[in-house]
């Protein structure tokens, strides 16, 4: 149901400096461009909409459960005091409700399709960062190191249920349209997920490969956001396939845009460790689409990551020694490439949107969405 379209090879090198932005969005070319639309207000009424309903399905949680979840939210710090955190960027809520406004509807319609999205996200983050040793997101320590690993385990499986609980309590057609497609998404997250754990044991891995795999860890649930709200809406099949074609694209450029901030991003912005997924041995966008390059440098990048998987001595590794390898991913043109192939799935996003009807500010509010994600820099 969804297109993937095989990249091409690796290009020009890229000459940007660590923490700079690389990817830069299209010039505007329809008409919904020329409505200005505030994104940091999309964003802000995806999160104020569904943080009520978020906060009461977590309160459902047994104890300490409920407690975690809140901590793992931002709600709480470690010591159980109410707190202010970082609770993410939102782009999913934001496009749930969004979507709820395809068809005419009010943005209400979308909230239990904003919970259950973010819901399966934060499953997903919980397992993720126990998986891949990940002590740090969004500048707090991670709930595997605060509270344990089982509580970890046990709070994701927690909220993927309640993801499923949240639609379902609705009871209507719609709803079960919704969690059906909510529930192939996530399938294919853990799809996603399996296949990144793979990848890290292996000395290669294909640049199709790699998108196949992002298309289903951070494409898939895009999708599901970009059309949840308007399928509890009373959207047809094909509507809801356009947005979700929207989404998994969408994804994959803001996955590209991720690969990019995981090795060059500026670690407070982004709120992890310097060359995090280099760190991790992370088969990413920029280092398979330099390895696939040739060249001298995609040769000495090659021996050199074979080599490090051999290492027993990996983490003890140098600042300078993980900056020696980012520099070769740069010089056999996996940065620049990368930040193209953002652009080029940001472009395809946009183009599915042409298949929908939609009133004017609503398609003019999921494109600027969408320029969003390719130029940020957390």
């Amino acid at each position: 149901m969804l297109d993937q379209q095989p990249a091409a090879g690796p290009r020009t090198p890229g000459t940007a400096t660590r923490g700079e932005t690389v990817p830069t969005v299209p010039p505007a070319s329809t008409p919904a461009r020329e409505t200005a639309v505030d994104v940091t207000a999309l964003l802000e009424r995806g999160r104020t909409l569904a943080t009520p309903v978020l906060r009461a399905a977590v309160d459902r949680l047994a104890p300490p459960m409920d407690t975690v979840a809140a901590y793992h939210f931002g709600w709480i710090d470690a010591q159980g005091n109410p707190a202010d955190g970082d609770g993410g960027k939102a782009v999913r809520p934001a496009l749930a409700v969004l979507s709820a406004e395809v068809t005419g509807g009010a943005p209400e319609v979308g909230i239990p399709g904003a919970v259950a999205v973010e819901l399966v996200h934060n499953f997903s983050l919980l397992h993720d960062d126990l998986m891949d040793g990940d002590e740090q997101r969004r500048h707090r320590d991670t709930v595997w190191k605060v509270h344990g690993p089982a509580q970890a385990i046990l709070v994701g499986d927690a909220l993927f249920a309640l993801a499923n609980e949240v639609l379902l309590e609705l009871g209507t057609v719609e709803a079960g349209r919704a969690t059906r497609r909510l529930t192939t998404a996530t399938r294919a997250l853990i799809d996603g997920q399996a296949q990144d754990i793979s990848y890290e044991h292996r000395d290669r891995v294909s640049v199709e490969e790699c998108l196949e795999m992002e298309g289903n860890k951070t494409g898939a649930l895009l999708a599901a956001s970009s059309s949840i709200g308007a399928v509890l809406g009373g959207a047809d099949d094909a509507t809801a396939d356009a947005l979700e074609k929207y989404g998994y694209h969408l994804g994959l450029a803001f996955q590209a845009v991720d690969d990019l901030l995981g090795i060059w991003g500026d670690p407070d912005a982004t709120g992890k460790q310097t060359w995090s997924d280099l760190r991790q041995r992370k088969k990413s966008l920029p280092v398979v689409a330099a390895l696939a390059a040739g060249g001298p440098a995609s040769e000495r990048l090659g021996e050199i990551l074979a080599a490090d998987a051999k290492s027993s001595d990996f983490e003890n590794f140098s600042e300078e020694e993980f900056a020696a390898r980012a520099a070769l991913i740069e010089e056999a043109g996996g940065r620049r490439w990368t930040a193209e192939e953002a652009r080029r799935q940001h472009t395809i996003a946009i183009e599915a949107l042409d298949a929908v009807r939609m009133p004017d500010p609503v398609r003019a509010a999921f494109t600027a969405l969408a320029d969003f994600v390719v130029v940020r820099k957390r």
